[in-house]
C-alpha cells in the first residue's frame, strides 16, 4: 500500500467530503465518504480494506490510515473504471475468493455456535474424567559410554560421593551440566530399559549400570507423584480447538452428504494441466 502526500485541491475536496460525515450523529458501514462517478465508496470499504493490511500499516496513526485508505480506493476506482470487465485469469480468481469467503463466514458461524461452556465441559469430561492417575517419576542419570565406567560410578556413589557432582563431571547426556536431572516423566516417555530400571527403584536409591541404544546409564529416583488431571482453563484452548474442529467436520460431512456431486474419474485428465497457466486465456 503507498500513501502519497495530497495536492493541495485533493487536500480540499478531502475536507470537504469528510465534514459532513462527521457532522453525522452515527457513521455506519454505509455512510458514503466518496463517490467516483456515481460509484459510492463507503467507510464498510475502508473498514474492510484497513483489516487486510499488512502489520506494519496497521500501527500507522488513524488520520494517515484514513487518508491513504481512501485514496488508495478513490484510484483504484478511478484506474478499474476504464476497464469493462475482468480478465479470465481475474474471473476466476474472483469466482475462488467469493467462494473461499463464504465457506470461512459459514465455518465462523460453526465456530462460534459450537464453543459453549457446556461443549468445552464436556470435551473436559471425555478426555479427562476416566482417566487412572499414573505414577510419575523424578529422576537423575549419569550417562557414559561404557559398562565399567557406569560401574565405577556406582562404587563411587556407594562411597558417598555426590550424584550431581560426578553427573556435571562425567555425564555425556545434555543433563550433564544440571546435575543430571531429568524432571518428571511418565509411562512411557522414556525407552524401555531406563523405565524398566527407575520402576524398579525405591525413592533415594541408585540403579545399577542399564544399558539402552544411548550407552549406560546410573539412575537416580529423586521422587514419585501420581499425576492429576489437568484444570479445564489450563487445558481450555486445546479443547476448543478439539470442540470446534468436530463441529466443523461434522457440519461439512453433512453438507457433503446432502449435496449432489459429481466429479471426474481419476486419471481422466492429466494432473500436470494446472501447470498450464495460458489455458485460462
Amino acid at each position: 500500500m503507498q500513501f502519497r502526500t495530497p495536492t493541495l485541491a485533493a487536500a480540499a475536496i478531502a475536507v470537504l467530503l469528510a465534514a459532513p460525515v462527521f457532522a453525522q450523529e452515527e457513521v455506519t458501514a454505509d455512510t458514503v465518504v466518496a463517490t467516483v462517478n456515481g460509484t459510492d465508496i463507503t467507510v464498510g470499504h475502508m473498514i474492510a480494506l484497513r483489516a487486510r493490511l499488512p502489520q506494519q500499516y496497521q500501527q500507522l496513526p488513524d488520520d494517515v490510515l484514513f487518508d491513504g485508505i481512501l485514496d488508495q480506493i478513490v484510484q483504484q476506482a478511478v484506474i478499474g473504471q476504464t476497464q469493462e470487465g475482468l480478465s479470465k485469469p481475474n474471473t476466476l480468481t474472483l469466482e475462488n475468493e467469493r467462494r473461499a469467503l463464504l465457506a470461512n463466514q459459514v465455518v465462523d458461524e460453526i465456530v462460534a455456535g459450537a464453543t459453549t461452556d457446556d461443549a468445552i465441559q464436556a470435551a473436559y469430561d471425555e478426555a479427562y474424567g476416566g482417566a487412572e492417575p499414573e505414577m510419575e517419576f523424578n529422576a537423575s542419570h549419569i550417562l557414559v559410554e561404557t559398562e565399567e565406567e557406569a560401574a565405577a560410578l556406582v562404587t563411587e556413589l556407594e562411597g558417598g560421593a555426590d550424584f550431581a557432582t560426578l553427573a556435571r563431571e562425567n555425564s555425556t547426556g545434555p543433563s550433564g551440566p544440571n546435575g543430571g536431572e531429568l524432571g518428571w516423566f511418565g509411562p512411557g516417555m522414556m525407552v524401555p530399559e531406563f523405565e524398566n530400571a527407575v520402576v524398579a527403584l525405591e525413592t533415594g536409591q541408585v540403579s545399577a549400570p542399564v544399558q539402552t541404544q544411548f550407552g549406560w546409564h546410573v539412575i537416580k529416583l529423586n521422587e514419585t507423584r501420581q499425576s492429576e488431571a489437568p484444570a479445564l482453563e489450563d487445558v481450555r484452548p486445546e479443547l476448543e480447538g478439539q470442540v470446534q474442529r468436530a463441529a466443523v467436520d461434522a457440519r461439512i460431512a453433512e453438507l457433503t452428504e446432502a449435496a449432489e456431486i459429481t466429479r471426474i474419474e481419476p486419471g481422466e485428465i492429466d494432473p500436470a494441466v494446472l501447470r498450464e497457466l495460458s489455458i485460462e486465456d
